[in-house]
């Protein structure tokens, strides 16, 4: 992907709309399995973040942002990519033997910025494919630095200690080398924050674009000797006060850096928490089930996004998006073209993040693997099925007893009410239909 000079001209102008007047630095945090419920900002009684509820102060924290799958690798993929991930063939989890991982095709938001002249680093958690031709390097990033898959992903190391006798020890990355087997994992929080300070202390002769992806707080809980036995809520509330302490390691070094200003820092999570593993799981708060799930509880995330100047400090966005917004979003703010010839399902937020609009009624689409499960559409929320829970998932797409809910009036997923509304039913039953069918043929949402 190359940007011809009249092309990137062009770039730098449409950037140039949102006020900076320089291209902004891009830091993306990702934590892994983190619940809706579980930071200070967004409620959790016990669990201390003083450094992601500062971010919230001086940002924008959203109520209705969603992950675009309920599981590890297809929402990284859609995070990555701006697209569902039934479009790009990611929609199950990837293993050390699994053969495949992310389409030479998909264009990445790290290949987007880096045709755009940005630095790239990814550090953490990837899960898009172990072998080389699938790692960070051949997808847009200059540096990698982390796992390749999930940090249970490991040979059993004792009873109780999670892991599979058939999987190969856990490798830590760099580049594209494995430089490290099984890594002391109480020490991972600590040096991907260490990892990601060296990309925001580089080079400033051109912006960069960070991906942090945290390992945690995915079981098995780790935590540094720090924080170990610290926090109210135990190893879990441990492991996030962790997450915590590296966010404002990342936000104290743009400030010391002359950076802070001039960059967009984002903090959310892959999806909702595992709730069967209930001391070492998180919580959703007000909302139904957790990971594995389509009900939002699995896939509504903490999200928060700063840029001093230019997002409004301590605004509370109930707009909906989600995490395949961030694609068309983090593009616009750098100035960069689309890619040519790919279907985006991503919306630009900016509109959003500068105060300047509340947000428009979207439409939703909640998948699990191979099954469209729900679809939303302003305050509606129709599920296919109400069997579903974090520990049995159903197979299916069937519209066998639909379920109707009104989200801004049942946060909770309670009351089903589409004996109420045949209309509505009616009318997310054709969406689910007519989205089935623009997939088919490969086109965006509607």
């Amino acid at each position: 992907m190359s940007l011809t000079r009249r092309g990137f001209t062009q770039a730098l102008a449409a950037g140039s709309v949102l006020g900076a007047a320089r291209r902004p630095n891009i830091v993306m945090i990702y934590a892994d399995d983190l619940g809706y419920g579980d930071l200070g900002c967004y409620g959790h009684p016990t669990i201390r973040t003083p450094n992601l509820d500062r971010m919230a102060r001086e940002g924008m924290r959203f109520t209705q942002w969603y992950s675009a799958a309920p599981v590890c690798t297809p929402s990284r993929a859609a995070l990555l990519t701006g697209r569902y991930p039934v479009r790009s063939g990611l929609t199950r989890v990837l293993f050390p033997d699994s053969p495949g991982g992310i389409p030479t095709s998909e264009v990445t938001i790290a290949q987007t910025l880096k045709s755009a002249g940005y630095r790239t680093a990814m550090v953490g958690k990837w899960h898009l494919g172990c072998l080389p031709e699938y790692l960070p390097l051949r997808h847009g990033f200059d540096t990698y630095f982390g796992l390749p898959y999930s940090n249970d992903m490991r040979p059993l190391a004792g009873p109780g200690s999670g892991g599979n006798p058939k999987h190969p020890p856990l490798p830590l990355i760099r580049g594209d080398k494995a430089i490290e087997t099984n890594p002391d994992q109480s020490q991972l929080t600590i040096r991907y924050t260490e990892e990601a300070l060296k990309t925001i202390n580089g080079p400033k002769d051109r912006p960069f674009f960070l991906y942090l992806a945290h390992t945690f707080p995915h079981v098995p809980l780790y935590a540094s000797e720090r924080f170990r036995g610290k926090s109210a809520r135990g190893l879990y509330g441990d492991v996030v006060e962790e997450l915590d302490w590296s966010t404002g390691e990342v936000l104290k070094a743009l400030k010391q850096s002359g950076q802070d200003s001039n960059t967009l820092v984002v903090f959310s999570s892959d999806n909702g928490p595992w709730l069967p593993r209930l001391e070492n799981g998180g919580s959703a708060g007000l909302l139904r089930e957790g990971k594995g799930t389509t009900w939002d509880g699995g896939m509504r995330e903490p999200c928060l996004a700063r840029w001093p100047g230019t997002i409004p400090a301590a605004s509370v966005s109930a707009a909906q998006g989600n995490m395949m917004d961030w694609f068309p979003t983090f593009a616009r703010a750098a100035g960069a073209p689309l890619p040519a010839g790919v279907t985006l399902d991503g919306e630009d937020m900016t509109g959003v993040l500068t105060g300047k609009d509340q947000g428009k009624e979207r439409v939703f689409y909640y998948w699990h693997q191979d099954d469209l499960r729900a679809v939303r559409k302003g305050p509606w929320k129709l599920h296919t099925t109400t069997n579903e829970t974090a520990t049995q998932p159903v197979r299916t797409t069937k519209l066998d007893k639909p379920a109707l809910y009104n989200l801004e009036v049942d946060p909770s997923e309670k009351y089903d009410v589409s004996g109420k509304h045949p209309d509505v039913v009616r009318e997310l039953a054709g969406l689910l239909e007519s989205h089935l069918a623009g997939i088919r043929r490969g086109e965006p949402q509607k």
